[in-house]
């Protein structure tokens, strides 16, 4: 729950203004949320990828030594 020291009071996320400004005063007490990084998620799809990769690999290897 976010603070506002100037008007001396809780504000709910819902009862904020747009942005994360308190209603009272018009003070940024949340900050906007970032996004996620490009490179974040390219580093996401590469490791599925290559789960993909390992687990095919796994489905060849595993019938011939068992």
């Amino acid at each position: 729950m976010p603070w506002c020291d100037d008007c001396s009071k809780f504000w709910n996320a819902p009862s904020l203004a747009d942005g994360g400004a308190c209603p009272g005063c018009g003070r940024i007490l949340v900050a906007p949320r970032t996004r996620v990084p490009w490179h974040f998620k390219l580093m996401l799809a590469a490791l599925a990828i290559y789960m993909v990769y390992r687990i095919y690999w796994l489905a060849e290897w595993l019938p011939k030594h068992i």
